[in-house]
């Protein structure tokens, strides 16, 4: 069964997953990213590249045809097929359609109320499944 770990109270969800990634690709894990939408996906390409000069983070979107071969993969859709990989983070104010597909998911919500709110739904939604979601506040409540 998929283990889900709620980080909640992140005042920013891109530099917050860069280190998430980053930890995780350390311990050499594959990881999967799934992104609100093209733009967050987009933005998130961008810090990926910029964020820590000495580490490189080897990512590529989910339709590259390096996907398979990349520890890191970017994705906005849920229609897409996702390569098998350790760990899915979570951007989005949806459950990912795949992720009992995972070992590990990891949520990550802001600061903002609606993205809160959301949250709060998918935390629900997963104990309504039988699934024992743990909880990480990571910034001031």
């Amino acid at each position: 069964m998929t283990r889900i770990d709620f980080h909640t109270n992140v005042p920013d969800k891109i530099a917050y997953c860069c280190r998430l990634v980053r930890k995780a690709y350390g311990a050499r894990n594959r990881i999967v990213v799934m992104t609100e939408d093209a733009a967050q996906q987009a933005a998130l390409d961008a810090a990926l590249w910029t964020f820590s000069g000495p580490d490189f983070l080897p990512h590529v979107a989910f339709d590259d045809p390096l996907a398979p071969d990349t520890p890191i993969v970017l994705t906005h859709s849920d229609a897409a097929e996702l390569p098998e990989a350790d760990l899915l983070v979570n951007l989005a104010r949806r459950a990912p359609a795949q992720f009992e597909s995972f070992p590990r998911l990891i949520e990550v919500v802001s600061t903002d109320e609606a993205d809160a709110a959301a949250g709060r739904q998918r935390f629900v939604a997963y104990k309504r499944q039988d699934y024992q979601p743990t909880h990480l506040s990571i910034g001031k409540s």
